[in-house]
């Protein structure tokens, strides 16, 4: 990849991070025109063998709209995404809501990508940048002063940034040296993740079913298969992850009252923490935060991703739209970013918590009105539409 040993040590911006939404920022401000460095480790490539990732995304219009101004989405093998044109979901107590696309007017409710398929796209990409230079370093010391932003590697090399952009993640570097303040509400709850092969067909739907504080997904993948996201308590989540493919198919079909049939596991089950995580600030001094190094959401509508692609889009227009005079890491540029993202990452952690609250409460009389409140909701096409319009982005 160009400049993998970082000869030029100044640059417009440094990313720190090399996940989709770091990758994605460091293309989109080099297709600008800008010098870009971005720290991160070599990508791990995909076992030959793996029938779908087990890692499985829920792009919405606005984050595909993004990767095709990057021809990143273009290039994706298209055979592997799916389309979903309707969404169905379920209360605990039968309540149900559909979601339609062709209802909404829109052409699908979202796509169902795997992560190594973007991040392939990413790479390839980012392959051909003459001004990205990919640097294999850890950062340990940013030292921030008037004129540029120094960051120490540990491979002893200093770089300079007019802009450093922490893309590292929930347990972000850049922010923890930036001060910013950390809130996190650990939900108890882990995000249990496989693929199977469906008996029925999807149909391009994507299921979910609210059951007892839990929440289960499947996901329509192509070829008759789907994708399963179960946040489930953290002990079941353990006992789910500890049974044997044949077990946890038999787990699922039963959890999702066999609505597509008998399933085939044909990935291993995988289990991540879910957490709701804020911060304080997305900006310092020559610094700002992107995706979940600025927040963490449930993933219960799938919006994680697109919330982090939505702030790379931000910090990308902004940027563009600078006046010449302007340095990158301008106290002004950077609260005008900050201020264009505040209210879509606050409304959406607002929506997802509040679901997951309204759903973990015990008792017949909560049950009662939740679902009395999904009937009504499914009772309204102009709200039903609003709902779509705000999953899209």
């Amino acid at each position: 990849m160009p400049g993998m040993n970082a000869s030029h040590q100044s640059f417009h911006v440094a990313v720190v991070g090399g996940g989709l939404v770091g990758k994605t920022t460091a293309l989109a401000l080099t297709q600008a025109g800008l010098r870009v460095a971005l720290l991160a480790q070599p990508t791990v490539p995909r076992p030959a063998d793996a029938v779908f990732d087990s890692r499985i995304y829920a792009l919405s219009a606005s984050s595909q709209t993004l990767l095709e101004r990057l021809r990143v989405w273009q290039a994706l093998d298209h055979s592997r995404l799916s389309p979903v044109y309707d969404m169905r979901v379920w209360g605990d107590a039968h309540a149900e809501l559909h979601f339609s696309a062709f209802q909404a007017s829109v052409p699908q409710l979202a796509w169902i990508v795997e992560s190594s398929l973007i991040e392939q796209s990413l790479d390839a990409a980012l392959r051909f940048q003459p001004n990205l230079t990919w640097i294999d370093a850890r950062a340990q010391g940013l030292d921030v002063k008037p004129d540029a932003a120094a960051l120490g590697l540990a491979n002893g090399q200093v770089i300079e940034a007019d802009l450093v952009v922490g893309a590292d993640g929930a347990h972000s570097w850049v922010r923890a040296q930036m001060g910013s303040k950390v809130e996190r509400r650990d939900y108890r709850q882990k995000g249990v993740v496989a693929n199977f092969m469906a008996a029925k067909p999807h149909g391009e739907t994507a299921y979910q079913w609210f059951k007892d504080g839990e929440i289960i997904a499947l996901l329509p993948l192509p070829d008759g298969h789907v994708s399963l996201v179960w946040s489930a308590r953290s002990e079941h989540a353990r006992d789910l992850m500890a049974l044997d493919p044949a077990q946890l198919a038999a787990a699922v079909e039963k959890a999702t009252l066999g609505q597509l049939g008998a399933l085939e596991c044909v990935t291993p089950a995988q289990g991540f923490p879910l957490a709701l995580q804020t911060v304080d600030r997305l900006i310092a001094p020559r610094v700002a935060l992107i995706g979940d190094a600025a927040h963490l959401i449930h993933p219960l509508a799938g919006q994680g991703m697109n919330l982090g692609l939505r702030d790379a889009a931000a910090l990308a227009d902004v940027i563009a739209k600078k006046e010449p005079f302007r340095d990158l890491g301008d106290p002004v540029l950077l609260r005008r970013y900050e201020r264009a993202r505040r209210e879509d990452i606050g409304a959406l952690m607002l929506a997802t918590d509040g679901l997951q609250r309204l759903f973990s409460v015990p008792g017949t009389v909560a049950r009662a009105v939740r679902n009395t409140g999904m009937a009504l909701v499914g009772a309204q096409p102009l709200i039903k539409r609003w709902l779509v319009s705000v999953a899209l982005g």
